[in-house]
């Protein structure tokens, strides 16, 4: 659900007041997001690792149980750092009404 107008007015209002009243906490909390990328780019290598080092090494099984568990880790890294950049997944909405 967005914002209308009049919420997104109010919004960047309120954002320039703190951008205007505090720079120096406006520069921290823009620092905050630099690492969600340092994490994507991250766990989308390991993830690409874990699948590599599983498919090389599927003769050895402690090796290959070792990169699956890279990617497990790191697909689940993935997706939280996605999330923190608001990505979800839509859901749809079932046209079925509850039996009584």
């Amino acid at each position: 659900m967005g914002l209308d107008d009049k919420e997104q007015k109010i919004l960047a209002d309120i954002e320039r007041q703190f951008y205007e009243e505090d720079p120096e906490l406006a520069r921290a909390v823009r620092k905050i997001e630099r690492p969600a990328r340092v994490g994507l780019r991250l766990s989308l290598l390991g993830v690409v690792a874990g699948l590599v080092i599983v498919i090389a090494y599927v003769s050895t099984t402690w090796i290959a149980v070792l990169g699956f568990a890279l990617l497990v880790a790191s697909a689940t890294a993935l997706v939280n750092a996605l999330r923190v950049r608001g990505w979800s997944v839509p859901v749809k909405e079932s046209d079925d009404e509850p039996v009584d």
